[in-house]
């Protein structure tokens, strides 16, 4: 089962949003591995893979990762901050991540939020222009089955 981990082990205190994205984060919050044996899940930089976001709760396994495995048909591994304009794509993809859908617990997601996406909706807003920023730190190797890392660099979030 996948988890976050932290310096105090597993299922550590998970820093609000805004203290992580000033920084003041007590300690880096990891990714486990989805695989039978559990190991670091690694980022696209080859690096140990972050978490994107806790609220809202994001990920393939709803534990604020972008983690992954063979069941995730959608490949929800890129770590993306939310705009305006992704939102409006996606909605007029078919996808509507905006309006609250409380029966699947799901508040909907507003501009700033970090949210665990497919990758080929990501390469579709890419070619339309409207690709958000990517927190590569969050987003798993995985992504580099289907997309760029140069891509994935010019568009990188900085915090």
């Amino acid at each position: 089962m996948p988890s976050t981990v932290g310096t105090t082990g597993r299922y550590a205190r998970e820093p609000s949003w805004p203290d992580y994205d000033r920084g003041n984060a007590t300690h880096t919050i990891l990714c486990m591995s989805t695989d039978v044996n559990p190991r670091e899940a690694l980022n696209v930089l080859g690096q140990q893979l972050q978490a994107c976001s806790y609220d809202p709760l994001t990920g393939y396994f709803r534990d604020g990762c972008c983690n992954t495995d063979g069941h995730d048909r959608g490949l929800h591994v890129v770590c993306a901050v939310m705009t305006a304009e992704f939102l409006d794509f996606s909605r007029n993809m078919g996808n509507d991540l905006i309006t609250p859908r409380p029966q699947w617990r799901f508040k909907g997601l507003k501009p700033g939020n970090r949210w665990c996406l497919c990758a080929l909706r990501w390469k579709e807003a890419l070619d339309a222009g409207a690709a958000p920023k990517v927190v590569l730190q969050a987003t798993h190797i995985k992504a580099l089955d289907v997309l760029d890392l140069q891509d994935l660099m010019a568009h990188a979030h900085s915090a």
